[in-house]
């Protein structure tokens, strides 16, 4: 059987905020109790509103930030800072904003070499450039692009440089953040048709990170739900999908656009805000603004419970 790709048990981040000469600092707990795994040629998707964790995830995940507690598994290979620079090869990231995460100063091909320069110095210069040439016919770029700089790209094809660069390592584990939320909509149906072919030809592993539903029904294998920094529901796309069981992840479905012109879906509007990570409620976080609390939902957290369809709450749809 395929192992997987990454193992993550309990993975939590926590940061200490304020403080002063008088008072002590405050904890953010901005990731709690994150457990999953990836499989090669599968995608976790990981969504939620702003503020839920998803980026925090995908900063451990890709060995920028180090967990402080939990533990993670990547090609067999535990990820402690010890490992981190061997294992910085196998896991990538695509990031959200095309415009930013190029450096506007290099040309393509110099964007594209440059991973090959830090980690593989033992390749020759016409060795990076054949690589490099060939991974931008592989992500849809033409030949005379390699001496063009960043400026003159639209959105689309600065993304592929960028999915190229992160390929250009051969690494197991790619990471999504919103790789598609800055581009046109009829741009992003091309970069996610790229995605996933490249998926299929390399067998590549993918966390997708995103707020938009309708782009993970595209992509996703697998789904875990976040609110403030804890999963609240993990299950495949389709159960998730057509039985969604967390009242959260209802009212998330609920303001999908569908193209289904017989298919009608009761808007849920969730009252009030979402509550400050700086100081969550007692009890199930999301119980403020869940029509289905009842008193037990103030004073006890649920846990994620289910064999294949997981879900944090007492009282399931």
């Amino acid at each position: 059987m395929t192992e997987p790709v990454i193992i993550a048990e309990g993975l939590a981040r926590h940061y200490e905020v304020g403080g002063g000469m008088f008072s002590k600092p405050k904890v953010v707990k901005a990731l709690s109790e994150a457990t999953f795994e990836i499989y090669p040629g599968k995608t976790l998707a990981v969504v939620g509103e702003s503020g839920c964790g998803k980026s925090t995830l995908a900063r451990l995940v890709t060995l920028i930030e180090e967990p402080t507690a939990g533990s993670f598994t990547l090609n067999g290979v535990p990820g402690t800072p010890g490992n981190w620079a061997a294992l910085r090869e196998h896991v990538q990231i695509v990031f959200q904003d095309p415009y930013g995460s190029l450096n506007l100063r290099h040309r393509v091909g110099s964007i594209l070499e440059e991973p090959l320069k830090i980690n593989r110095p033992e390749m020759s210069a016409a060795e990076r450039e054949e690589k490099a040439r060939a991974m931008m016919e592989l992500v849809g770029l033409r030949p005379e692009h390699y001496d063009r700089f960043p400026h003159m790209f639209s959105g689309g094809q600065r993304q592929r440089i960028a999915v190229g660069r992160a390929l250009m390592l051969e690494p197991k584990l790619i990471v999504l953040d919103e790789p598609v939320s800055a581009l046109d909509v009829s741009i992003q149906s091309q970069v996610l048709n790229l995605l996933l072919d490249l998926q299929e030809r390399l067998n590549l592993a993918y966390m997708f990170i995103s707020h938009d539903l309708s782009v993970v029904r595209h992509v996703a294998d697998e789904v875990i739900v976040m609110y403030l920094g804890r999963p609240v529901e993990f299950a495949s796309k389709e159960a998730l999908f057509a039985h969604p069981r967390h009242p959260y992840s209802k009212a998330l479905l609920s303001a999908t656009p569908t193209t289904e012109p017989t298919r009608k879906l009761e808007r849920i509007k969730l009252e009030g805000e979402l509550p400050s990570p700086l100081d969550v409620p007692e009890g199930c976080p999301f119980a403020p603004r869940c029509w289905k609390a009842q008193a037990q939902c103030r004073t006890e957290r649920p846990e994620l419970e289910g064999v294949d369809h997981r879900v944090a709450c007492f009282y399931p749809e």
